[in-house]
């Protein structure tokens, strides 16, 4: 009798935990109602619930009630088996973030392991989620948190930037932070620059920010209101919408299958028996030549007039370097 009425409650007391995390207030009379106990017994659990270091704070009103706060220490968390798998699971991939975490995310998912039963332990072994590298560039957790802090702050931040194509130019940056991303294991800020009048996006890894930050701001959308479809059309060096610049359409002496896997964003499609029609874009007439040629295969231009002349300057340019002062 004593073991079941111990299970009991400790089941029990799971069950308020899990409701207090799940909204803000609780009356007293509705958590008796959903654990089916009495209110008094309720009081016990909750007093049972701060022994154990969670700060629940009593509500005052005309139903009282409960409240689970945060508190100045870390008590024991409760996760269902869904939560718990998703944790691992998050742990895991915290490596290729580049948020320079991944020692502390590796020890966090050793604790986590050890505490899953042995069927989940089995789902989350079997998984396996490995980074395409080292994340390149990776940023000071610090760094992530204070322009976190500045984006919900709506405050600007100064720093200073160190850029591979300006080395020279070490003017500090007023930026009014809007969106701070992660692409291809790397950060960056995404943010309205101040003196350029005009839209930016920093590498997060290359900031060395200043304090204090500047002064509030008015948010703004960024243009088309996707920051994801922004961000990847100013990768493709384009200003107006998540597209190349530069596209142009060619047939390919080689068979679909071949290209397929290699044409990225391309528009694949039979030309005829072993050939594939393409339609493809890039940053600049050369760099779409210059891409088109690692098919090592005969190349048909269709249009525009543009990539024709691109590869006649890249033929001219490889003459140039197979024959070297010729």
């Amino acid at each position: 009798m004593p073991i079941a009425s111990s299970t009991a409650t400790s089941g029990r007391l799971l069950a308020l935990l899990s409701l207090l995390q799940a909204r803000r207030d609780w009356p007293g009379a509705l958590l008796a109602g959903r654990l089916g106990v009495s209110e008094r017994t309720v009081r016990r659990d909750v007093d049972r619930l701060r022994e154990l270091g969670y700060p629940v704070q009593a509500v005052k009103g005309p139903d009282g009630g409960y409240r689970l706060e945060a508190g100045g220490q870390l008590p024991p968390l409760l996760f269902d088996e869904e939560q718990a798998v998703a944790l691992a699971v998050a742990l895991r991939i915290a490596v290729g973030t580049g948020a320079g975490i991944e020692e502390a995310a590796a020890r966090a998912l050793a604790t986590v392991r050890q505490l899953l039963p042995a069927r989940l332990r089995q789902r989350v072994d079997v998984l396996e989620i490995a980074a395409a590298g080292t994340a390149a560039g990776q940023v000071a957790p610090d760094t992530l948190l204070a322009l976190s802090a500045a984006i919900r702050a709506t405050e600007e931040v100064r720093f200073d930037y160190e850029s591979p194509s300006r080395p020279d130019d070490d003017r500090p940056r007023r930026v009014q932070p809007h969106h701070l991303v992660v692409r291809s294991g790397r950060w960056y800020l995404v943010g309205w620059d101040t003196v350029r009048g005009d839209w930016r996006t920093y590498r997060a890894d290359r900031m060395r920010l200043r304090v204090p930050n500047g002064p509030r701001f008015t948010p703004r959308e960024v243009p088309g209101g996707d920051v994801a479809a922004f961000l990847a059309a100013r990768f493709k060096g384009s200003d107006g919408g998540d597209r190349w610049p530069c596209r142009g359409e060619v047939v390919l002496d080689r068979p679909v299958a071949d290209v397929a896997p290699f044409a990225g964003d391309a528009v694949v499609e039979e030309a005829a028996p072993g050939k594939t029609r393409l339609s493809i874009g890039s940053w600049s007439w050369a760099a779409l030549a210059a891409g088109l040629l690692r098919f090592d295969c005969e190349v048909e231009v269709v249009g525009p007039r543009q990539l024709r002349e691109a590869f006649a300057e890249l033929a001219a340019r490889a003459t140039r370097a197979a024959n070297p002062g010729g």
